[in-house]
């Protein structure tokens, strides 16, 4: 029998993250987008939830086992809230998963225990997408070539989020035809953060690019060791997270445009009441709900060691597509007044479109 009853610590999850979504998150999006800058104290509130620390075993300083349906959840909701914020505070998953699904027992050992701090956010993040049309993460122009015991890493990395202050990178890599990941701790010599990036979307969440020219790191510093990283696993539970997230910011556009279609009054009537805003209402309410049982399920194969490549490319795909729709169906809803900057549909569209280019920035 297949129950779709969240557990008692689900539910206390979702309640807690949805507190902060709503009131903390929700009212500082707007400013936030408009001045390019995340309130500080926002940011240190959502590390304070714990998310990544509950996901990492008490063997590596962390106080739970790694569940990517908990973190769908709770990814939503950040989302839901505001998806800039939600990708800052997990950005240091990207980096702290990385090494807890395919790191080394010494990696895990060594590097896992700087994401469990109680008094201070971490910052760490992954290094994937290159600046360069059709990027594709299985075929990379940042190259790693060894030399001895050491790799050398030469390459441009874009979208890095929160690189000005991230003391650890898990940058990507070819190595001989292989995507492979590598461990760069900030310092290295020919490591360099460049200007931040301006972007259609997502404007409050500081991205850079990463330059690596002749960046030495030792051969213990390569993600799995002599094994190698596992590329799909890793971008399976990025798909995953960002799918969640795309579930949420389509459900903020879907509840707001919902709630104006009642009060927006024409001929007499609310315009909810009129065929062709009901109709397109419903279908927008139907996506949601369907891409969001797609997490759910790529999510829980997942966690069951199932396999799941299937499952979680046609739900970043989907999503990526009904995020879109979703934000776009909005502005329509509320006609000019969607265009205009009082009210935050154009940001939800503006970061909707982000999802079909963001990849890895996150994991689940």
């Amino acid at each position: 029998m297949i129950s779709f009853e969240l557990s008692e610590e689900q539910h206390l999850l979702v309640e807690t993250v949805t507190k902060f979504a709503e009131n903390e998150m929700r009212k500082a999006a707007r400013d936030a987008d408009e001045a390019a800058q995340l309130p500080p104290a926002l940011i240190d509130t959502g590390w304070t939830l714990g998310l990544t620390p509950s996901n990492i075993p008490e063997a590596y300083g962390g106080f739970g086992d790694h569940s990517a349906l908990n973190l769908v959840l709770a990814y939503e909701t950040l989302a839901y809230g505001d998806v800039s914020a939600a990708l800052a505070i997990t950005a240091p998953a990207s980096a702290a998963y990385a090494i807890l699904l395919c790191g080394t027992e010494e990696q895990k050992k060594h590097y896992l225990p700087f994401f469990t701090g109680d008094d201070f956010y971490p910052t760490a993040a992954a290094a994937l997408i290159e600046p360069r049309p059709l990027f594709d993460a299985r075929d990379l122009k940042t190259t790693a070539v060894a030399d001895g015991d050491h790799y050398v890493l030469n390459g441009a990395k874009c979208l890095v989020p929160l690189a000005d202050e991230s003391r650890l990178f898990v940058v990507y890599a070819n190595e001989s035809g292989h995507t492979q990941g590598f461990i760069v701790e900030k310092g290295a010599a020919g490591l360099s953060v460049g200007a931040r990036e301006s972007n259609l979307g997502l404007r409050s969440l500081p991205t850079f690019a990463l330059d690596l020219k002749d960046v030495r790191v030792p051969k213990s510093a390569r993600l799995g060791g002599d094994a190698g990283c596992d590329l799909t696993r890793i971008l399976n539970h990025s798909k995953v997270a960002l799918a969640a997230m795309a579930v949420g910011v389509a459900k903020a556009a879907y509840e707001h445009a919902r709630e104006y279609a009642k009060q927006r009054e024409t001929f007499g009537a609310p315009i909810a009441t009129r065929q062709a805003v009901a109709f397109m209402l419903a279908e927008m309410a139907m996506e949601i709900d369907g891409v969001r049982l797609m997490a759910w399920e790529a999510a829980w194969r997942l966690d069951k060691g199932l396999p799941a490549d299937r499952e979680c490319y046609l739900v970043k795909a989907t999503a990526d597509d009904m995020a879109f729709k979703i934000t776009d169906n909005a502005v329509q809803v509320l006609g000019g007044h969607g265009y205009i900057r009082d009210n935050p549909e154009e940001m939800w569209l503006r970061n909707a479109r982000g999802f079909t280019t963001i990849e890895g920035m996150t994991l689940a």
